[in-house]
């Protein structure tokens, strides 16, 4: 009996029809367990996941491996994007054991959870071996087994263990961050290590906010080279847009295919922030681009955006996106067909497999002739329409809620920045004018399908998939990044009711999630015990939880005034200090964050009757230093306290700034208000 069919989750919907007698994760699996006295096997994967889906494919979609697996264990597949908090228990334990994790992830534990074996992907004779030996040892070494899994616990407390050194997160410590970051720079290639490559956006988000406030140039070089290498190279799409989630190559040419929410998230937020800051035109096609994609691709009407696109179409990666020059021709006509042939670097031998190539821009078409640009663009619209006679991978429809709040805070600073340079001048702007309207209403959707789905009774939960809620409890990680994104949307639309959900949702994470010294564990006190709680400072695909609360924390503190919030983002921020000292490629988000701290935050509240045309709104929000928060409506509005008790100045608009909770005097002109923010 396979107990997968009603799952919310997309992945376990793909193990639904396997011969293997699978369990959703849930106590009464390990009771089972227990009952027969055989040992877990914890399969740990998700939808997009290209080496998930072979190894289904080679053994679990095979008749001997599933009576193997269902007569001596009781199996359980886990999508780890709906647990995270199970997935970071066993992948610690898996690199604890192995030097190395990734997915698909294999466990063997005993009847209470305890793991005692762990790996990834197996080829099907391998997996076959192991399930046999694994049979064997637990029925006649069954006492060396549970002391090795209880090693591997005790490995695992201590690896997720708070409580450690602290340190305040200062100017020298971020400036010593940007220079080992600088010192681990990709010149040639941009990024940072070799392959494999994953696009380092909280990174170069952070060296954008330490450019912002020390005026480094080498930070901003490193930020653009890499924006723009990525941009080019075959891990964006050329056609449609999104980006793949990395790099097989140093080099960018070649993607693993799936197309995350997160990294789409945090990369429009990149290209969005590069292109305020400079006005370059790669950056603000890209971030329009970027910001389309996920309106068009991810976004689920009335609902919240999609977690991602697969990696494969019909079992194959690349089916959809590569090329041949014989196809370029084929779809384009002879000359057409060579000059795409050349701009996108498709070649005889090709760069992928098999001869075809992915489309990389081999030459620059943002600052080409119009007649370039236009010729560009008529072959990508063609392209794009013969592509979309082919298979397309599968959607992973669930929503995440933290996943929902990236992208809600990126598209919200999206529509800001466009507004400042909207011009009926561009030869775009009908184009750009599209994407707003349609990011805007994606973005409100998912706003409002989080407050009224995935809150309940006052507490948030992780899924939700055709407007039904799942049942995992939302982590640290859900609470910050919706708490970050309803203080950004409650800026933008001036609205007291986001201000006030955020501030509800950092209540409970404060009084469920804390732990000793200023940190935060990744579950709740309350949440379902594991063999660990797990409490992990790093940010790696996205950000962790504890980075994700401090960013909501300050930005809450900084719209109120409430002073607590800080403090408690101050002392969270020492705990992870260390760690940006040391290791700054993976505490990104944390140090973006302290650089918010650094430069004040500054709070910007500029009282005028007309929000959205002001020129000093404008202002504010072209100018504003690293993590500022920008309010603008009529005086004493109700629900949003920046624009308290502060009047018109002689009846005209006025901006008030303040920084760190110390203010300046209003000032009603545009050059009094840049030269505050300078």
């Amino acid at each position: 009996m396979n107990r997968l069919v009603d799952a919310t989750s997309p992945y376990l919907l793909q193990h639904a029809d396997n011969p293997v007698d699978w369990w959703p994760w849930s106590d009464e699996a390990f009771a089972e367990a227990k009952r027969r006295d055989v040992p877990v096997l914890i399969s740990v994967g998700y939808a997009a996941c290209h080496w998930c889906h072979v190894m289904a494919h080679e053994s679990f979609e095979n008749e001997q491996v599933g009576a193997l697996m269902n007569d001596n264990f009781v199996s359980i597949k886990v999508d780890r994007e709906e647990r995270p908090d199970v997935d970071a228990v066993y992948m610690t334990a898996t690199q604890a054991m192995t030097g190395q994790g990734g997915w698909p992830m294999t466990v063997f534990a005993t009847p209470d959870g305890t793991p005692f074996f762990c790996g990834t992907y197996f080829p099907r004779p391998n997996f076959v071996q192991l399930l046999q030996s694994v049979t064997t040892a637990w029925r006649e070494q069954r006492e060396e087994v549970v002391r090795q899994g209880a090693a591997v616990v005790e490995a695992i407390g201590g690896a997720q263990a708070v409580g450690g050194p602290t340190a305040p997160l200062d100017a020298p410590l971020l400036d010593a961050a940007a220079g080992r970051l600088a010192s681990e720079y990709d010149a040639t290639n941009g990024g940072f290590g070799g392959a494999p490559k994953f696009p380092p956006h909280m990174n170069l988000l952070f060296l954008l906010r330490h450019h912002q406030r020390t005026g480094d140039p080498r930070s901003l070089e490193i930020t653009r080279h890499t924006a723009e290498a990525m941009a080019r190279g075959g891990i964006y799409d050329q056609l449609a847009s999104g980006f793949a989630r990395y790099s097989v190559d140093a080099h960018w040419t070649v993607p693993h295919f799936e197309k995350m929410l997160y990294d789409n998230a945090l990369l429009l937020r990149l290209y969005t922030q590069l292109w305020r800051l400079t006005g370059d035109p790669l950056a603000r096609r890209v971030a329009r681009d970027t910001a389309r994609f996920l309106a068009d691709e991810l976004h689920r009407p009335g609902e919240g955006f999609a977690s991602a696109l697969d990696a494969d179409t019909e079992g194959v990666e690349g089916l959809t996106y590569a090329w041949t020059p014989a196809q370029l021709v084929e779809a384009l006509g002879e000359e057409d067909g060579r000059w795409a042939t050349d701009l996108f670097a498709v070649t005889e031998e090709g760069t992928f497999e098999h001869g075809m190539s992915v489309l990389k821009l081999a030459r620059d078409v943002d600052d080409a002739a119009p007649e370039v640009r236009a010729r560009w663009q008529q072959v990508v619209g063609r392209l794009l329409s013969a592509r979309d006679t082919r298979p397309q991978p599968a959607r992973d429809d669930k929503v995440v809620a933290a996943w929902n709040g990236l992208a809600i805070t990126a598209i919200v600073e999206f529509l800001q920045v466009a507004a400042l340079y909207a011009s009926p001048k561009d030869e775009d702007a009908n184009l750009m004018d599209g994407v707003t309207i349609v990011a805007d209403g994606a973005m409100r959707d998912a706003a409002e399908h989080l407050a009224t789905v995935h809150l309940v009774d006052g507490r948030l939960r992780r899924v939700s998939r055709d407007g039904k809620v799942g049942e995992p409890a939302g982590v640290l990680e859900d609470y910050g990044c919706v708490a970050e994104a309803f203080c950004s949307l409650h800026q933008l639309t001036g609205e007291g009711r986001w201000l006030t959900l955020a501030g509800e949702l950092l209540d409970t994470a404060l009084a469920h999630f804390a732990a000793p010294g200023g940190a935060f564990y990744d579950t709740a006190d309350d949440a379902e015990r594991l063999v660990a709680r797990p409490a992990d400072p790093t940010d790696n695909a996205t950000p962790s939880g504890r980075s994700a609360l401090i960013a909501g924390l300050v930005a809450y503190s900084a719209l109120t005034g409430e002073t607590r919030y800080r403090e408690a983002a101050e002392a969270a921020l020492a705990t992870v200090a260390p760690i940006v000292g040391k290791h700054p490629r993976f505490t990104g988000y944390a140090a973006m964050v302290g650089e918010a701290l650094l430069s004040g935050p500054y709070e910007i509240a500029v009282v005028t009757d007309d929000p959205v045309g002001d020129p000093l709104v404008a202002a504010a929000r072209r100018h504003a230093p690293p993590g500022a928060v920008v309010v603008a409506g009529q005086p004493d509005q109700p629900g949003v306290p920046l624009l308290a008790d502060r009047p018109l100045v002689d009846g005209r608009s006025a901006a008030y700034v303040c920084r760190g909770f110390v203010c300046q005097r209003p000032v009603t002109s545009v050059e009094e208000l840049v030269a505050e923010l300078s």
